[in-house]
Formats: C-alpha cells, sequence, structure tokens
C-alpha cells in the first residue's frame, strides 16, 4: 500500500512534467490584469477562457448566468471535480504603478463611470486555472474521472454562482463529486493556507432608507429630522455585536454608507444607509439581522415617523465551511509537495459564493489560499511587524507578484484535482 508521500510524489512528478511553460500565461496574466471588467461584464474575459479551453479539446458552454463559461474533459470513468476561478474586476483606480497597469474607465451597472481594476487577484484564478486546465488535459493518461472547469461571472456581487445555477449550468455539465477553489491573498506568495472549517463569512448587505419631514433648518420643530434619527440608528446597530451576540461568536455590523441632504439650511425628508453583516454562525446571523430590522424599525417609531422604513435586502451569501474530509485528503498530498509553504492563517472576514456551486448538489467543497506578496517584501514586513500595512485584496495597490504566484496556483489547481481523480 502506498504512502501519502508516495502517492503526492507520484502526483508532483505528473505536475512538473506536464505543466506548461508558463511565460505565455504570464503573458495571458498581464493582458488580463489590463483589461480588467466590471461584474457582470466579463466579456472579453470569458471569451478568452472558452477559447482556451476549446483549443484544448474540452466540451465548452458559455454565456451561463451571463458570462459564465464552464469546460469539461471526459475521461473515463471516476469521479467528477470541479475546479472554479471568478473572472471580475472592481470599481477601483489602480495606483501599482505596473507597466501593465489597468487604466480602463467603464460605466457600470448603475451607469456610472468607474475605473476597473484587478484589485482582489482574479486575473491570478482566471490564468492559473487556464493554465491547469492544459496540464490536466496533457496529462490526462494517468487520470481517469471527468473534469470541470468554470469560469464565474460576478462574484463581487456575490451573485454569479447563483446565476449560473438558475441558468441551468448543471443541465449542461455533469454534477461534481467535489468542488475546489483558490484564492490569492495577501500571504508570502509560493505559501498555502489549508483550513478545515470556517473559513470565509456568511456576507448580508441592506440598502435602507428612513424617512421624515424635510422643512427649513432654522425650524427644526416643524420637522422630523432623518439625520437626527439615522445617527440613533448607526449608534445603536453598533451595539448589536456588543450587547446581543455571545463574546466570543464572530460577527460585524458595518454601516458603509450614510448620506441625506443637499444643503446646510434644509432638513431632508429622507436618509439612505447601506449596511453590512458579517458571520459565521447561522444562529448568530439569524440573530444580527433580526435586530437590524427591529433596531430601525423602533428608531423610526421613537422618533414619530408615521411612513414604516425600506429595508432591502440587497445580497446574501452563506459562510465557507470546508469539508474537513477533504482538507485531510488534501494535506496528505499537499504538505509533502509543497512542505513547509503549506501554513495556517488567520480566518479571513471576506465572503464568497462559489460554495452555492456545490451545496446545489449536495458535494463537498474546499478552497484554500495561496499567497502573491513578494517574498522578501513579506519576510521584511514580518521582521519589523508590519505586514498588516502591506496592500492587500481590493487595495489599489495590491498587486501579486508574477513569480512563484502563479506557479503556486497552477500546481495546487492540478494537485487538488489530482488528489481526487482516479490516478492509473
Amino acid at each position: 500500500m502506498q504512502s501519502s508521500e508516495d502517492i503526492s510524489n507520484a502526483l508532483g512528478d505528473i505536475i512538473n512534467r506536464y505543466r506548461p511553460e508558463l511565460k505565455p500565461f504570464e503573458d495571458v496574466y498581464r493582458h488580463i490584469h489590463a483589461h480588467p471588467e466590471l461584474s457582470g461584464e466579463e466579456k472579453q474575459t470569458s471569451q478568452l477562457a472558452a477559447d482556451h479551453l476549446t483549443s484544448l479539446g474540452y466540451e465548452v458552454h458559455t454565456k451561463i448566468g451571463g458570462c459564465g463559461v464552464a469546460g469539461v474533459l471526459h475521461n473515463g470513468a471516476g469521479p467528477t471535480i470541479l475546479l472554479r476561478a471568478d473572472m471580475d474586476a472592481l470599481p477601483v483606480e489602480e495606483k501599482t504603478g505596473l507597466e501593465y497597469a489597468s487604466k480602463v474607465i467603464a460605466t457600470d451597472i448603475n451607469g456610472k463611470r468607474q475605473h476597473v481594476m484587478h484589485a482582489c487577484g482574479h486575473d491570478t484564478h482566471i490564468t492559473t486555472l487556464m493554465a491547469a486546465s492544459t496540464l490536466l488535459q496533457t496529462a490526462r493518461d494517468y487520470w481517469s474521472g471527468t473534469l470541470v472547469c468554470v469560469f464565474q461571472p460576478a462574484e463581487e456581487h456575490l451573485n454569479g454562482a447563483q446565476a449560473m445555477l438558475e441558468d441551468g449550468l448543471y443541465d449542461k455539465v455533469p454534477k461534481p463529486d467535489l468542488v475546489l477553489a483558490q484564492h490569492v491573498m495577501r500571504m508570502r506568495a509560493g505559501t498555502i493556507n489549508l483550513r478545515a472549517g470556517p473559513l470565509l463569512t456568511a456576507g448580508d448587505a441592506y440598502d435602507v432608507r428612513v424617512f421624515g419631514r424635510g422643512g427649513h433648518g432654522s425650524q427644526p420643530q416643524t420637522t422630523i429630522d432623518p439625520i437626527v434619527l439615522g445617527s440613533s440608528i448607526v449608534t445603536r446597530l453598533q451595539s448589536i455585536v456588543s450587547r446581543e451576540v455571545t463574546p466570543g461568536k464572530f460577527a460585524i455590523v458595518t454601516v458603509g454608507s450614510i448620506h441625506a441632504g443637499q444643503s446646510h439650511n434644509i432638513i431632508p425628508a429622507h436618509l439612505d444607509l447601506q449596511l453590512n453583516v458579517r458571520t459565521f454562525d447561522t444562529a448568530v446571523r439569524e440573530r444580527v439581522c433580526a435586530a437590524i430590522y427591529r433596531i430601525i424599525e423602533a428608531e423610526c417609531q421613537a422618533a414619530g415617523v408615521e411612513q414604516k422604513p425600506d429595508i432591502q435586502l440587497t445580497f446574501s451569501t452563506p459562510s465557507t465551511i470546508n469539508d474537513e474530509k477533504t482538507i485531510d485528503t488534501l494535506k496528505k498530498t499537499f504538505q509533502p509537495y509543497f512542505g513547509k509553504d503549506v501554513v495556517e492563517t488567520e480566518l479571513p472576514t471576506a465572503s464568497e459564493d462559489f460554495s452555492l456551486l456545490a451545496t446545489a448538489v449536495g458535494a463537498p467543497y474546499v478552497m484554500w489560499m495561496f499567497g502573491g506578496t513578494d517574498p522578501e517584501t513579506w519576510d521584511e514586513a514580518v521582521k519589523e511587524g508590519t505586514q498588516d500595512a502591506l496592500p492587500s485584496n481590493h487595495s489599489p495597490f495590491f498587486a501579486p507578484v508574477m513569480q512563484p504566484t502563479l506557479k503556486t496556483g497552477v500546481d495546487a489547481y492540478a494537485l487538488g484535482a489530482l488528489s481526487f481523480l482516479q490516478i492509473k
């Protein structure tokens, strides 16, 4: 019986023998980085991915849930493994100074002109999955099963996975036995973070409008001031975590936007808030979200507002909970292959929607993180205790170093798939 190290070595041999030359993929990365597209507008990016899969002989499906792409490689009997990469960029003006920095300005879904940047590293996800799809196709004599490569749109809006599902993703491609994904992070390039259990938070966002009674700034007694009301709501919302959530349980309530009025001497008729909630535990999530409704409605009533507040849930996605059994298997192959570069870092508190691709068909799933920060820069920052000041995801300065980031991502995707496909 082969040991886990022997198995990992055998898989490593396949990866090192069939890993494609990465220079052309570095050019692909530069192109994608310089030509980012906003959520739901990933037309050029999806065409690039689809053309690549088609050239390899994959069965390719396009325009799933908008700009989604799925490529299927049938390779005999065995499990079906789905690898997913997200494609969308962010409305951020790039300030990295890279020669291939984005200069793109595009119109968003609200008709607003925005600078666009791959500030979350999705360009590395696209590139590494394209290269891994090449590796696994050329190494197909060594494994059997079915490989599904999904390039997902609109992750930043947390609705791309659901859109693909609603558009019949699993009517077009085989239902997976396992779903795997990865995400580049502010970590030392070359490192991999494998963690069982909670990884990413559930995310819930609300658009809120509270009403008052507008009037002249010199006669507040004739009005119901929504700015005073809104200030009370913001203050009271911050008591949810400190006073309603069990100590030790994770929860965040953030008021990311507040706006009312247009003039210094006019009390406006309404105020708009945008709220964001992050939680891991389902019960905590339900309690926090219920408290938001209760507090807003009660504060409006206390202010004497007759019109009920308008509270709209704009997006909602579940927490990402990595399957423990799958993580155990991955550790048996990843740790011998990547060695000391397999690390466990602090939990990121971001949110993702990729888990829906698995839970929709009852399949287990795992997402791992891989580093994109220049190793020398990272080591120096750790020495000085300033690593938290390094550019992170969504920063205009976020720029994963080309290598070893891409190589690590390619190898991780391929090794992840090979860990579960049937090896001949």
